[in-house]
């Protein structure tokens, strides 16, 4: 087992980011110190029709002002004090047969970095002593929190929906050196399982072997949940973008794009490899890998704190439109001339990544799905990259015939597709290289060990061990 980061035995810092958050409310909206943050965490919900509870997962908000993943629970935070409150579920005896002991206040104050711990029974009180200390305090909630009336009485309290949840958001792109502990734990772990899938293929006859055994490395060390639902795409499969099925026979086939990770304490990994099945690539599968590789090159280089991301999104395709150009597929023109027709779209339709941390597509990137220009129109990411944000870093080249067909019908377009070349890529499916990237002042870091060359790959699924 790899040591662990040291800062991770320590508290997760939910007062500081509650401060930052404090610091964004007043810089935007002037708000006064006698003003108070409220939140709720994600509910118990129990499965439609049926008495187990439907899978827990905390709302990130809260989390981000807590550290707490219990469900059923709630804070404040006094201005004017930085004081925090969390609020948990009092002990009940009929519970606690059936599921045991569960946290209780003095063990919270141990565990998370707040000033008191009360029960919800005390939740009621506690909100409405504001209104008596300061009767034009604003009370600031997330957009869509519903208080009902035996919650408390806000007759004579202003209460704000709308400027706390962009500001959260916002204050989720940079972060501090313990989530960035806890993004590279994530990382650690699905490099092992990527790698673990990597040693499983050649014992393996279907995508869903291969998921298992995804999951069951995760698990092992230490990660129940995953971040996303992985994709484990063979053959043509893989030009699916968010592939979900995982339940094809892989014989047959050349390659398999596996997009998963691991989610550890409520933070994201996000990493996508391209392996071949049969333990060596092709010749068609290794002239994409590599433009893949060269696409993925080109956006490191440009990549550090305040870059416009749209500019490594351009400089991608520049190098797809390459890459595709000298292999033949693309044709009739120079790889301007090409990007100015958007050719590359119809084998790189998508962003070139996103920003990451609690959420896999995190907050903060400012999409435009709405944008004219369509190599632009699926950027999650928007405008300049501030230092401490992460970011995954995805290019992708992909032959999906309901993508492409389309150029091939269009009387103009068709011109610059190579139709006999392309025949013979069909076959690859989809590649996609994807690692996660902490931006730098100079430069950036990148969290994802997952092995990734070729050689390296090839290497590991012929040996033994």
């Amino acid at each position: 087992m790899e040591r662990q980061d040291p800062i991770l035995t320590g508290k997760y810092p939910a007062k500081e980011h509650c401060a930052k958050v404090v610091s964004y409310l007043k810089s935007k909206n002037g708000i006064s110190d006698s003003s108070v943050i409220y939140l709720e965490g994600q509910k118990t919900k129990l499965l439609e029709d049926n008495d187990e509870p439907q899978p827990f997962r905390q709302r990130r908000s809260f989390f981000y002002l807590s550290g707490c993943d219990l469900p059923d629970c709630h804070l404040t935070y006094e201005i004017s004090t930085s004081s925090l409150t969390l609020f948990i579920p009092p002990l009940n005896p009929d519970s606690v047969i059936w599921s045991g002991l569960p946290l209780q206040p003095p063990e919270a104050l141990k565990k998370y970095d707040i000033d008191a711990c009360l029960t919800t029974s005390d939740l009621p009180s506690h909100l409405a002593s504001f209104s008596k200390q300061d009767p034009k305090a604003t009370l600031y909630l997330k957009t869509g929190t519903t208080l009902s009336e035996h919650t408390l009485n806000l007759a004579t309290l202003p209460v704000d929906y709308k400027v706390l949840q962009p500001v959260i958001e916002e204050c989720r792109v940079t972060k501090d050196a313990y989530e960035i502990a806890l993004l590279r734990k994530a990382n650690v772990i699905s490099a092992r399982a990527h790698t673990a899938v990597l040693r499983a293929i050649s014992k393996s006859t279907n995508e869903r072997d291969l998921e298992a055994t995804f999951i069951a490395s995760c698990i092992s060390s230490g990660a129940k949940h995953q971040a996303y639902h992985g994709i484990f795409g063979s053959g043509e499969n893989a030009a699916t973008l968010h592939y979900q099925h995982n339940n094809q026979p892989l014989e047959g086939r050349n390659n398999i794009l596996v997009d998963a990770g691991a989610e550890w304490n409520c933070y994201c990994s996000d990493v996508t490899r391209t392996m071949p099945l049969n333990g060596k690539f092709d010749t068609e599968s290794r002239q994409i890998y590599e433009i893949v590789e060269k696409m993925q090159g080109a956006a490191f280089e440009l990549l550090k704190a305040g870059v416009k991301w749209e500019d490594l999104h351009i400089r991608a395709h520049e190098v797809a439109v390459e890459g595709l150009l000298a292999l033949g597929i693309l044709r009739n023109g120079t790889a301007e001339e090409l990007m100015m027709e958007r050719l590359g779209v119809a084998f790189f339709p998508h962003g070139l990544g996103h920003y990451l941390g609690m959420d896999t597509h995190d907050t903060g990137g400012n999409p435009d799905y709405e944008d004219n220009d369509v190599i632009f129109r699926y950027l999650r990411i928007r405008g300049e990259i501030p230092e401490g944000a992460v970011v995954t870093v995805e290019p992708g080249v992909y032959f999906c015939r309901f993508i492409v067909e389309p150029y091939l019908k269009d009387e103009r377009k068709k011109n610059y597709i190579n139709e006999k070349v392309l025949e013979r890529y069909w076959a690859v499916g989809g590649v996609r290289i994807e690692d996660d990237v902490l931006v730098t002042k100079d430069g950036y870091e990148n969290l994802t060990t997952a092995p990734k060359g070729i050689e390296e790959m090839e290497k590991i699924m012929s040996s033994r061990g």
